[in-house]
This record gives C-alpha cells, sequence and structure tokens, in this order.
C-alpha cells in the first residue's frame, strides 16, 4: 500500500512557453527534482520533458523501483510530466521508468539532476545547490568591471582526476584538491584553471568529454558543494575558472539522452544526422526549440550556481560543418546545398549573446579549428560571438617547427612567422593543452629533438616564444615541470621529477615566466591589436633567429623579444631598436638556474645611432644557444646589472 502523499503540481505556463520558443534561459529551475515543502509536506517535486512517452513513472530505492503507484501526471499537451512525492528528501536516488509507444520500458537519467550516482551507478540524485554560502563577492564585483581582452590570461589546464590522487590511488575530494591546486596556481603565476568537463560521465577515459549529466558535477571528486568550494576559494584567492563545455554531442549509454523518450528527442530524427560516426555519440539537435533551451540553460546554470568564470566550448568546427569529421556518404547538406549546420550556427550565436547579457566580461572560448571566420566578432557584426577562440594554426605550426632537428629549421622558418600574418584576425588563446600530449603524440618535452639538455632548451624557447606571441596563454598541467610521459588520466601526475634537477628547475623557469607575463602589460595589454605588435626581423632564416617588440598603450611602454631557435649562440648580435638609451636584460631563459648554459647580458646595452632593421638606433647583444631574451629601455640606475637570481623580482 502506498503511504506516501501524492500530488501533481501546476507548472508555469510562462515558462513552458518560453522552454518550447527555445528561450528559456534557466530551464533548470523548474524542471528536475526539486526538494520543496507542498501543503504542508516535504518531499520532491519531479517535472521532465518526454513528449512521446506513453506513461512515465518514478522509481528508486525509496520505492524499491517499483513505480506502480508513483504514475506521473503530463501536464496538458505540453510534454512535460510532474509528480510530487511526499517524505523524501535530499541523497535520494531514483530514475524515471518510461513506457515507450512501442512498449519499451527505459529508465532514464535525469536530464536536470544537479547529481548523480558514483560510476557505475548511474541514478539521478535528489540535491540542493541554492544554500552554499559564498565568499567571493570581491571577485564577482570586480570582475563586472574588467575589460578581460586587456587584461592577462594565462591558463593552467587541469583535469581533476590526475592532477593528484590520495596515496591508495583514489580520486582527491573537490576540496581536498582545491587548498593544494590554489596554492600551486598562486605560486607558479596562473590567472586562470581550465577544468576538463566536469560534469557527469560513465567513461573515465573519456575525460568528461562525454557526458550523460550535464547539470551534474560529477561525483567521482565529491558534492556539489564541495565543488562550489573548488570555485570559491579559487576567487578568494583572485584565480578565474573556466569549464570544458560540450553542447556538440553527447554519449549513447542507455541512461542517458539518446532515444530518451523512445524516440530521438535531444538528438536528429534523421540517423545519418544524429550520429557522430567518429566518436560514436550522438549530436544535438539544434533545430529543435526544447533542445535550444537545455543546452543554453546549461551554460546559464554553470555560470549562475557556479560562479564560473568562462566557458571553452568544445568541437565547435563539428558543430559548425556538417561534414566535419565525416566520409562521403555520412552526410547530407543543408537546405542551400551547402555543408554550414546553420541550426548550429544560428544556436552558438544565440548562446554567446545571451551569456553576455547575463554575465558580462566572461569568457566563451571557442575550440574551432578551422578558418571560419569572425568567431569571435559579435553578433551584430554577423560574428559566432564568442571573445576568445584557441589559436590551434599557431599551435600545429609551432610544434611542427619545435620537433624538427635545428639544422633543418632554417627551411621552415614561415612556420614561426606565419601566425602572425593572421595574428590579430580573432581573439586568440594560445594553447598546449591536453590533445598534444596523448596518443602517441609525445610529451611536450619530449617532442624536442637533441639530447637530454638541449630538449630542456629547446622547450624553455617554445615556451618564451608563446609567452611573447600575441594571444592569451594555456598549459596543460605537467607541462610546467616537463613532465616526460604522456598525460595518463589513470595516475597523478609524476610530482617525483621535481627531485631532479632540471625538472625542478623548468618548474621555476615557468613560474618567472608566468610572473613576468602578469608584469609586463606590453605581454598582454594589445593583445588582439595589430597597435601591439611591431616585428624588428622576420627574415633572418639562416640563422633561424627572430625579433619583434611587443606594445602597451603607452608611447614607450614595449618590450623587445629576441629568440635563437639553434644550439650556436651569437655573440655581438645587432638589433634595430626604436629609441635612444640604454637597455636591459629582464628575462634569459638561458640563465644556469633555469638549466641553461648561462650565456647573459649582465651590463646595460647602450643603444647607438646606427640604424638597422628599419629602426633608428640598434643595440648588441650577446644571443644564448636556443635561447630567447626579452630586452626594454632602462628606467632603473644605469649602474644596475641582473645577477644571476630571479629576473622578474628584480624588474
Amino acid at each position: 500500500m502506498n503511504e506516501r502523499m501524492i500530488d501533481y503540481l501546476p507548472v508555469s505556463s510562462f515558462d513552458v512557453y518560453l522552454f518550447h520558443q527555445g528561450n528559456n534561459y534557466q530551464a533548470y529551475n523548474f524542471l528536475g527534482a526539486k526538494p520543496i515543502k507542498h501543503k504542508g509536506v516535504k518531499g520532491v517535486s519531479f517535472t521532465v520533458w518526454a513528449p512521446n512517452a506513453e506513461k512515465i513513472n518514478v522509481v528508486g530505492n525509496f520505492n524499491k523501483w517499483d513505480g506502480t503507484n508513483y504514475s506521473m501526471k503530463k501536464v496538458h499537451d505540453s510534454g512535460i510530466w510532474n509528480i510530487f512525492i511526499g517524505g523524501l528528501d535530499e541523497w535520494q536516488i531514483y530514475k524515471y521508468e518510461i513506457h515507450t509507444k512501442n512498449g519499451e520500458i527505459l529508465l532514464k537519467s535525469d536530464p536536470y539532476a544537479f547529481y548523480s550516482e558514483f560510476r557505475p551507478n548511474t541514478a539521478s540524485v535528489v540535491v540542493s545547490i541554492d544554500d552554499y554560502n559564498w565568499n567571493d563577492d570581491e571577485w564577482m564585483e570586480e570582475r563586472k568591471n574588467k575589460n578581460i581582452l586587456e587584461e592577462p590570461v594565462n591558463i593552467y589546464e587541469v583535469h581533476l582526476g590526475s592532477w593528484i590522487r590520495k596515496e591508495s590511488g583514489d580520486f582527491s575530494n573537490y576540496r581536498e584538491i582545491a587548498d593544494r591546486l590554489v596554492e600551486y596556481v598562486l605560486k607558479m603565476g596562473y590567472t586562470h584553471i581550465e577544468l576538463l568537463p566536469v560534469a557527469e560521465h560513465p567513461l573515465d577515459a573519456s575525460w568528461g568529454y562525454q557526458a550523460t549529466g550535464y547539470y551534474s558535477v560529477t561525483s567521482r571528486y565529491g558534492t556539489p558543494k564541495d565543488f562550489m568550494y573548488l570555485v570559491d576559494k579559487c576567487h578568494q584567492n583572485g584565480i578565474g575558472v573556466i569549464l570544458d563545455w560540450v553542447p556538440g554531442h553527447f554519449c549513447k549509454d542507455a541512461h542517458g539522452l539518446w532515444k530518451f523518450d523512445g524516440t530521438p528527442l535531444y538528438e536528429y530524427d534523421n540517423p545519418l544526422m544524429a550520429d557522430n560516426f567518429q566518436w560514436g555519440t550522438a549530436n544535438f539537435d539544434y533545430s529543435k526549440n526544447e533542445v535550444v533551451s537545455y543546452l543554453i540553460s546549461n551554460a546559464i546554470f554553470w555560470f549562475d550556481k557556479y560562479h564560473i568564470d568562462g566557458l571553452r566550448v568544445d568541437a565547435v568546427s563539428h558543430m559548425l560543418y556538417l561534414d566535419f569529421g565525416r566520409k562521403d556518404g555520412e552526410w547530407m547538406p543543408n537546405k542551400y546545398g551547402g555543408r554550414e549546420n546553420l541550426h548550429a550556427i544560428e544556436f552558438l550565436k544565440k548562446l554567446n549573446k545571451t551569456i553576455f547579457e547575463h554575465f558580462p566580461n566572461v569568457l566563451m572560448i571557442a575550440e574551432e579549428s578551422t578558418a571560419w571566420p569572425l568567431v569571435t566578432a559579435p553578433t551584430y557584426l554577423n560574428g559566432l560571438g564568442f571573445n576568445f577562440k584557441w589559436n590551434m594554426g599557431w599551435m600545429n605550426d609551432t610544434l611542427n617547427y619545435m620537433e624538427k632537428d635545428p639544422i633543418h629549421r632554417k627551411w621552415h622558418h614561415n612556420l614561426i612567422t606565419f601566425s602572425f600574418m593572421y595574428a590579430f584576425s580573432e581573439n586568440y588563446i594560445l594553447s598546449l593543452s591536453h590533445d598534444e600530449v596523448v596518443h602517441c603524440k609525445k610529451s611536450l618535452v619530449d617532442k624536442m629533438p637533441g639530447d637530454y639538455w638541449r630538449k630542456f632548451a629547446n622547450l624553455r624557447a617554445l615556451y618564451a616564444y608563446m609567452f611573447a606571441h600575441p594571444g592569451k596563454k594555456l598549459l596543460f598541467m605537467g607541462g610546467e615541470f616537463a613532465q616526460f610521459s604522456e598525460w595518463n588520466y589513470e595516475k597523478e601526475l609524476d610530482w617525483l621529477l621535481l627531485d631532479f634537477d632540471m625538472h625542478k628547475k623548468m618548474q621555476n623557469y615557468v613560474r618567472e615566466l608566468n610572473h613576468l607575463y602578469k608584469h609586463e602589460k606590453a605581454l598582454y595589454q594589445l593583445d588582439s591589436d595589430y597597435k601591439g605588435f611591431e616585428w624588428i626581423d622576420h627574415s633572418n632564416h639562416e640563422q633561424s633567429i627572430i625579433t619583434f617588440m611587443r606594445k602597451g598603450k603607452w608611447e614607450d611602454d614595449f618590450v623587445i623579444f629576441v629568440c635563437n631557435f639553434t644550439p650556436v649562440p651569437r655573440y655581438n648580435y645587432k638589433i634595430g631598436v626604436p629609441k635612444l638609451g640604454r637597455y636591459k636584460e629582464i628575462f634569459n631563459s638561458d640563465l644556469e638556474i633555469y638549466g641553461g648554459s648561462g650565456l647573459k647580458n649582465n651590463k646595460m646595452i647602450k643603444a647607438t645611432e646606427y640604424k638597422w632593421h628599419n629602426q633608428p638606433y640598434s643595440i648588441e647583444i650577446n644571443i644564448p644557444p636556443l635561447g630567447a631574451l626579452f630586452v626594454k629601455p632602462n628606467t632603473n640606475n644605469p649602474k644596475d646589472e641582473i645577477e644571476d637570481g630571479s629576473q622578474v623580482s628584480q624588474i
């Protein structure tokens, strides 16, 4: 006999109307499982969209998974079902038992669940997320007034399951990770962390990119409030938090979104459109307004409930092009005969416009690998509306160049100069991400040619070039101390390498480079403006040397960058400079404290009135082997010299 109170609650007709229009941007407020008090009885209201279901029961351990007396009621012709079950509270596990018109019975997790069971279990969990006591008011207020394009953005990309683990090999909790990660990121000088997807996912090996619970922070590392603690602690320490987000496709696990009510609901009706052949997943159907409401609400949800500072939108190219990653016969053209996904384009524009209306100055980052125009242009100029794009071309060309033996680099000089031709066409982030250190691609340091010393020297040169190049920065965890093995999601980073001299020196080098970047406005203030960059010499392919200036907003604020991509030191190397006076070396990748050979320019460098490199003046410097220098006008006592120690602290 059923002793629980069962009732059916009205659903706001306005919410339903907006939902079906594709304009309900907070659908999570009325869909899903909500602990409430109804007619004086505490319980849970369950609401789900499943328009083609014949019947839906709510099942869980509270009714021994027998939904006979727990049938939901359809709300008119809306396709939305509801039930209130008294006597239930937080942490109750449940699923929807969906009876299809074909006579099948499906057990589905809640698409709007805020929490899920720890894998391999797949039930949804009732939880309230509205009573966390946030302590990041100062950060949130400051964020409203920052022009992120003119701020330093230096991102540390992290997979929470393998950054650190417990001694037993088990996952660490969000809170445990927070206490250590924040301290580390502060010390290293990063401005943001980017987390691989934290939405619930069944398979560890997917790294979170094939999700089942888009509103459910993964239970691998704790509860929703544990994750809030991580974000809160980051904000209290001046660190922004970016999440990887995957609105392009979802996995086909039986408890997930795939054929949710027995029919293609979240995916396309046409199997050719629905199947993502490359990854064995299903593509979201952006022509359905309810799917648009689901996804935009999900993006808003992370900003609203978890206070995050940005989303890196995964696989945008797969969304934009109907034929991306597909063979002939695996796709069909749009109504005009083209290969563009017209509905996805409109979805992305609507997504970005909505996000920035609600949360100004956050980061919306496109992982887009083609030459699609105006990715970071505003929607009113017919752009996609992102404010940043990963510079995949720079990454591919640069790694291609750096993997070559230095003796051959002069024949491929264009690989490190071509990116400047388009560096200001979008607002770029230079990314050396997790994708570059998996699947037998080798770690960054192991990609570098040469013996042990040269591998590290090449990597230091790569990082210096990256930080001098226009664009914000991103480095995947482990790269900062030159982990030799490829990233393995099943174990923590090889922190033991810090017991070895060269790895510790590399970590110190990256820390100093990070702090240099934050200190010198010329390295970030005009990242997306031609005014922030000027070539001094791009044509010295014979010696594989490039020289250029980065400029800040003020006329006298500039830094000169010189990089030698060969192991041959260059003495008394002449470069053109724009102003007369004394110059100083403010950063040198070849110092002994970083594992280098120690070739440096100690004394002040005096400019002469000898024209060079189309500049009115020139200086002569020593350029170290496989080394990079940052040089700027001296504004201190001319007798000052940079000692063989921390450079940034003396700037």
